[in-house]
Order: C-alpha cells, then sequence, then structure tokens
C-alpha cells in the first residue's frame, strides 16, 4: 500500500483529475486559435456545415494561405465560376489549389484532373452533384452501374450545368 501524502485521497484524485482536463481545455483552445474549427466551419455558397459531409468536402486554398471548404463539389464550382460574387478579394489568378474527394477512396485528389459523372442515381449533400473520381476507369465504373449520363472534366462544368442539376426536369 502506498504511503498517504497530503491531497492523495478522493479531493486529491479529483483536483487531478479537474487539472487534467484544465490542461486538455487548454490544448484544445489553442488548436482552435491556430485556424478554422473543422466542425464549425459552413460551406460559403450554401451554409451548410461542411464537417456533416466529410467524405464530399472540396476545398480551395488561395496563395495568401486562406480556404473555402465546401460541403461538396457543385458548391465548389458555383464559387469558383463565380468567385467575384462570393469573394471578391481573390482571382482566378490567386487559386493555389483546388481538391475533391475522390468518390471511391475518400482521398483528396486534384480538382482540375479530376473526372465528374453526372446525372447519377447517387445524390450528394445538395442533391445531383457533380460526382468526382481520380482515375477515368473508376468514373466509368460508376457511370454504368450508378446510371450516370455524363463524365465530364473541370472545364467542363458551366453554370447552365449546374443550374440544370439544381433544377432537373
Amino acid at each position: 500500500m502506498l504511503p498517504r501524502t497530503p491531497g492523495s485521497g478522493y479531493a486529491g484524485q479529483m483536483v487531478s483529475c479537474l487539472l487534467v482536463l484544465m490542461l486538455a481545455a487548454a490544448a484544445f483552445a489553442g488548436d482552435d486559435a491556430k485556424g478554422p474549427d473543422a466542425r464549425r466551419e459552413k460551406c460559403p455558397v450554401c451554409g451548410m456545415f461542411v464537417s456533416l459531409f466529410a467524405d464530399w468536402n472540396a476545398t480551395i486554398v488561395f496563395t495568401d494561405s486562406t480556404r473555402a471548404v465546401f460541403d461538396g463539389s457543385k458548391d465548389m464550382f458555383k464559387y469558383v465560376l463565380e468567385l467575384k460574387t462570393y469573394n471578391a478579394a481573390q482571382s482566378s489568378d490567386t487559386i493555389k489549389t483546388i481538391v475533391v474527394k475522390d468518390y471511391v477512396s475518400k482521398k483528396e485528389t486534384n480538382a482540375l484532373t479530376a473526372f465528374y459523372v453526372i446525372w447519377s442515381d447517387i445524390y450528394g449533400p445538395m442533391g445531383n452533384e457533380p460526382i468526382p473520381f481520380e482515375k477515368e476507369a473508376d468514373a466509368k465504373r460508376f457511370l454504368q452501374e450508378h446510371h450516370g449520363k455524363k463524365i465530364l472534366n473541370f472545364r467542363d462544368i458551366t453554370p447552365e450545368l449546374l443550374y440544370a442539376l439544381d433544377n432537373p426536369g
């Protein structure tokens, strides 16, 4: 049996437990101060919490290290195509990277080289989404299995297409 020292009883254990909790809270607050809290981050286009759709997220990073995170690729395209409307401080020249989540692997992939399946029977956070794939073979397989209509490249996504995806019929 260990010798009793002042504060080693129940009260001492409570103080130790509270100290651990306070240190953990301080560490968490320090992380919050370093950057945005992803759990509270909202899509700048629709206002939805992006953490609810982690497998669908898309991200734009600008040359000044600011970023915009989206619940899905459709809102990312709306943002890029109407950048001055959503973020007048940026331009297409200040975009450093754009990444989307590959539908198969759920890993980030370059949005500019990805393949997008439209009009499938799979819906994303905003309904009909251009569903991104890193590999064309995966996009072709998905197109067949999920009754997609077409595979597009980044440059093929237009405001008219996005409108049609939002307003089918």
